[in-house]
């Protein structure tokens, strides 16, 4: 009987536990003073994806003007 108390038990444990955090976490953190602002946008920009036919040039180039089969 005493071999099922601790399975048995574990999740109340797990329950209390995360209800204490939460606590402590409401009532004894100081809170913040000031809400953080959102992070500033990348100071680099994405390029331009290039047109289709520059990439054609830069393929054959590259593969010797041997066509995909």
């Amino acid at each position: 009987m005493y071999a099922l108390l601790v399975p048995v038990s574990a999740p109340f444990v797990l329950l209390a536990t995360v209800l204490g955090l939460s606590w402590w976490e409401d009532h004894v953190l100081p809170a913040t003073a000031e809400p953080v602002d959102a992070p500033p946008e990348s100071p680099l920009a994405a390029p331009d994806p290039a047109p289709t036919s520059e990439l054609r040039g830069v393929e054959a180039t590259l593969t010797g003007g041997v066509p995909r089969r």
